[in-house]
């Protein structure tokens, strides 16, 4: 065999080979969406059977069936029954939706949204929360047996307080769906209020401005120094190496530099958060000394896939990658945000827009950074 035969062979088999990767990256893509449609036919089967719920009841209502009779009375027919029904009086219009229904829709909005998923999320019952971080502690030093004892640093503390602001959905129904008793009109409600309250917050938690509804990560002040160096609130941000785009060569060291910047104590319940279309990027990355792709899928249904052995979860409302763009997050999101939350009221209007019924249901939300220490961003810039 000669010299052109080997090489045709060689040609041959890397033609192979990256026939072979479309080929498995495309099965990834399929099995990924269709491990997302179960989640989500899991998520209402749940609702619909009670299976995971250990009561027997998709609504959540077993331990309490005249409460939940006299809240479907209220949907159906607007009528209240008083002794089930006024201790839920909201005052501002409404009623307050029933705590275990309540608990199922909260659950919904989780499974549609990553950051809910992943920050620390708190249930208050007004509307006035605040937290207290430190952001230096206590200082220690090393004595002799007869060295006198000055005071050490003093701790320092930040009070923060989160922006609460009311998000609304108004689905509507008509009076005839309401009537037919084998019309699932809990299940319905969860279904539209979760869709639409996790769509406005998912946007909310990652670019809000911080007025009427939660201030998003990506609002706050930057700086390309390390902790400890750059001022409490500025995040710290990783440069990509390229102008709008990652460094021409080696692309992945750079999610490296992001992993490391993290100090080990936030780095082990650290999780990577990006658009889709960047995800598709960084799936073609490898090693450099193996040829091994730096992005693993999950292996298991529910599990999320990992980059960098850290799990990868999947934010539209991310920026796609453009000049100066902060399109990747990565840190341990339970220290780095906080999302607050208070019970849900809804209010039934069969007036306004005959012949439908609207069903007015409104929730308070804020969420911020606690700690900045926590998050580290991708900017997508040579510096």
């Amino acid at each position: 065999m000669d010299l052109s035969e080997i090489g045709s062979l060689i040609r041959q088999q890397g033609d192979a080979f990256q026939e072979f990767k479309t080929a498995n990256n495309e099965r990834f893509k399929s099995v990924e969406s269709a491990l997302a449609d179960f989640a989500k036919k899991h998520a209402r089967m749940t609702f619909a059977t009670g299976s995971g719920s250990g009561s027997g009841s998709g609504d959540g209502f077993s331990a309490d069936p005249e409460a939940k009779r006299a809240f479907m009375s209220y949907l159906r027919t607007g009528e209240v029954e008083a002794k089930s029904m006024f201790s839920d009086s909201d005052p501002s219009g409404g009623y307050l939706i029933p705590e275990q229904l309540d608990r199922v829709l909260t659950k919904a909005v989780r499974d549609l949204s990553p950051l809910r998923q992943l920050a620390r999320v708190v249930k208050v019952d007004s509307g006035d929360y605040s937290m207290i971080h430190s952001t230096r502690g206590t200082g220690a030093t090393w004595v002799g047996e007869r060295t006198a004892r000055t005071e050490t640093t003093a701790p320092s503390f930040q009070k923060i307080s989160p922006t609460i602001g009311e998000c609304y959905s108004m689905p509507l129904i008509t009076q005839n769906l309401l009537d037919d008793n084998a019309f699932d009109l809990a299940g319905w409600i969860v279904d539209e209020l979760s869709e639409n309250f996790a769509a406005a917050e998912g946007v909310a938690f990652v670019t809000g401005d911080g007025i009427v509804r939660p201030r998003g990560f990506l609002t706050y002040d930057i700086a390309s120094t390390a902790d400890g160096t750059r001022a409490e609130n500025a995040v710290q941000y990783i440069a990509s190496g390229g102008a709008g785009a990652f460094a021409s060569s080696n692309p992945s060291d750079k999610l490296f530099t992001m992993v490391h910047a993290l100090k080990p104590a936030y780095r082990r319940n650290a999780a990577w958060l990006m658009s889709t279309s960047t995800l598709e990027q960084i799936r073609t990355f490898k090693l450099a000394t193996t040829g091994d792709y730096i992005w693993k899928p999950g292996l298991e249904a529910g599990q999320p896939a990992t980059l960098l052995g850290y799990p990868v979860f999947e934010d539209e409302n991310m920026p796609t990658i453009a000049a100066n763009s902060l399109s990747i997050a990565f840190g341990d999101w339970q220290r780095a945000y906080t999302i607050v939350d208070r019970s849900t009221s809804l209010l039934r209007d069969p007036f306004s827009q005959k012949p439908y019924v609207g069903f007015y249901a409104a929730k308070r939300v804020g969420g911020c950074i606690r700690d900045t220490r926590a998050l580290k961003l991708m900017k997508f810039a040579t510096s």
